[in-house]
């Protein structure tokens, strides 16, 4: 099971969104000036894992 280009930079690009999200959620929980804000970085980052699952299992 070996991945092609574009499941390759799928998975690169999801990979730094990912860390990108990270940060950011790191941040908000310090803040914690709105709630919603971590909730909403949290689905992102859910999200975000679902794809470079599925771009990891399509082969």
């Amino acid at each position: 099971m070996t991945l092609n280009k574009k499941q390759k930079k799928q998975i690169e690009v999801e990979k730094k969104k990912l860390t990108l999200l990270q940060q950011q959620l790191s941040g908000a929980k310090q803040q914690m000036d709105d709630i919603r804000e971590v909730q909403r970085l949290q689905e992102e980052i859910a999200a975000c894992q679902a794809r470079m699952a599925k771009a990891q299992t399509e082969a």
